[in-house]
């Protein structure tokens, strides 16, 4: 089956008693042609799918789309990790820093270590991602966390960055893949203490002009990758999620979700939010 990219366009879903599919236009890599796909799942079915065995009996729309997710999460907590061992960890100021960013690496490995299991459940093997190298993993857009050379963005990751991971796993934590929903339920706890830490960062150097220049500094040049995370604002795949069940929102909603919860950290610390 050629791979699918969702298109912007698609036509009206009629209100007919009979309740048809979704119809979504999609692009085939093959050739690179727009074709019309209709969605397997008829617009007012609940989907509920409770094992791996419902999952991979699931039309193969759903399952494609609930697995890419699943996959581009997992890679992202995988990496999420390593930025704690070979990015901030060399940059904490002392010892008991040093000290978090090792915790909330085992945190994050942990993370990834649900999602390697959850997909491993339905015949999906992660372990390519850890013989890669952080700089080689591409589905978790965010390549500037990798080069942070500043205490004051490993403050503004956390604080700022980290609420977009929140965000999305919230969403997941309602999915409608159960064994999905059940397993990230235990993350969003790690997630709070995460934020909170970035937080405690940086409130600590907003405590001065030359902290809040730094902090000022590191989110100019982090801020497009956090609105990266959450992919196109026209994306047709996440409004195929929403209907699916896995997703709550479609990317350009949960960008704006994220937008009104740093937005006042933001300016409480004293700093403008990037354009």
């Amino acid at each position: 089956m050629p791979w699918i990219a969702f298109d912007r366009a698609t036509t009206a879903m009629s209100a007919v008693a009979a309740a048809p599919p979704a119809v979504f236009r999609v692009k085939s890599n093959e050739r690179g042609e727009w074709i019309t796909m209709a969605s397997s799942v008829p617009v007012d079915e609940v989907v509920v799918v409770r094992t791996p065995e419902e999952f991979l009996a699931m039309p193969e729309d759903y399952r494609e789309i609930a697995v890419r997710g699943m996959i581009v999460n997992t890679e992202g907590e995988l990496s999420g990790a390593d930025d704690y061992i070979q990015v901030f960890l060399p940059l904490a100021p002392n010892a008991e820093e040093r000290q978090v960013c090792a915790e909330r690496a085992v945190e994050e490995y942990d993370h990834y270590k649900i999602g390697k299991r959850i997909l491993a459940d339905i015949g999906v093997d992660t372990g390519y991602m850890e013989q890669q190298r952080l700089a080689d993993r591409d589905l978790f857009t965010g390549h500037e966390f990798h080069t942070c050379t500043t205490w004051a963005e490993r403050g503004i990751f956390s604080y700022i960055g980290e609420e977009t991971a929140m965000v999305m796993i919230s969403e997941f934590a309602q999915s409608s893949y159960k064994p999905w929903a059940e397993a990230v339920r235990t993350i969003i706890l790690d997630e709070k203490v995460h934020i909170a830490h970035g937080a405690r960062v940086c409130r600590n150097l907003a405590r001065t002009e030359e902290g809040r220049e730094e902090l000022q500094q590191g989110l100019d040049r982090l801020w497009p990758g956090f609105n990266r995370i959450f992919g196109s604002s026209r994306s047709e795949r996440s409004k195929l999620a929403v209907r699916f069940g896995l997703r709550q929102t479609t990317n350009g909603e949960a960008r704006d979700i994220w937008r009104a919860k740093v937005t006042p950290r933001i300016e409480n610390l004293g700093l403008k939010v990037p354009e």
